[in-house]
């Protein structure tokens, strides 16, 4: 979802709910060590390509993962810009942070 940001609350909701899932963790945990190919994936979770694509396309609409072509597969890549917002936006909830962030709904 190219220029969102954890500002947008529901944006912030959908990254949330992708990481909501101990499948999902799983693979986030798996690219930790770089990008992956999807029968790559799909051998080391122990689980079927059109589950694991699910997964995956869950963790990429929230914008967590990269992918890219390569002849008939695709590879799978954590997005770092991502992660850095993930963690400034968690780091603005701890009381110690000095930032003070207030969630607000916002009605109309």
């Amino acid at each position: 979802m190219p220029g969102k940001t954890l500002n947008d609350l529901t944006h912030t909701a959908r990254l949330f709910h992708a990481l909501a899932d101990e499948i999902r963790l799983r693979i986030i945990e798996r690219l930790l060590d770089g990008e992956q190919c999807v029968c790559d994936l799909t051998d080391a979770l122990q689980t079927g390509q059109s589950r694991l694509s699910f997964h995956l396309k869950t963790l990429k609409y929230a914008g967590l993962l990269k992918d890219r072509p390569e002849g008939r597969w695709i590879y799978y890549s954590l997005n770092p810009d991502m992660l850095t917002e993930l963690q400034e936006f968690l780091a603005a909830l701890r009381p110690d942070s000095g930032e003070s962030r207030r969630i607000t709904r916002r009605c109309g």
